[in-house]
C-alpha cells in the first residue's frame, strides 16, 4: 500500500482546498417575462422553454 515519505506542507493542503468553495447557481433571465431562472430549465413564473409553452404556471393561492 502506498504511503506518503514526507508530511504535506500546509501551504500545499491549502492551495488544493482552495477549488473547494461553494458558487451560487448561475441566474438567467426568461426572455417572455424577464424573472430569474435556471439555465436549461422551465420558467417556473411563465412556463415557457425556448420559446414555447412548456406547462401551465402555478397560480398562487
Amino acid at each position: 500500500m502506498a504511503v506518503p515519505k514526507q508530511k504535506q506542507s500546509h501551504s500545499r493542503t491549502n492551495k488544493r482546498r482552495s477549488q473547494h468553495t461553494i458558487t451560487p447557481p448561475r441566474l438567467r433571465t426568461c426572455p417572455q417575462c424577464h424573472s430569474p431562472r435556471l439555465p436549461h430549465r422551465v420558467c417556473p413564473v411563465c412556463g415557457t422553454y425556448r420559446g414555447r409553452e412548456v406547462t401551465t404556471p402555478a397560480e398562487p393561492e
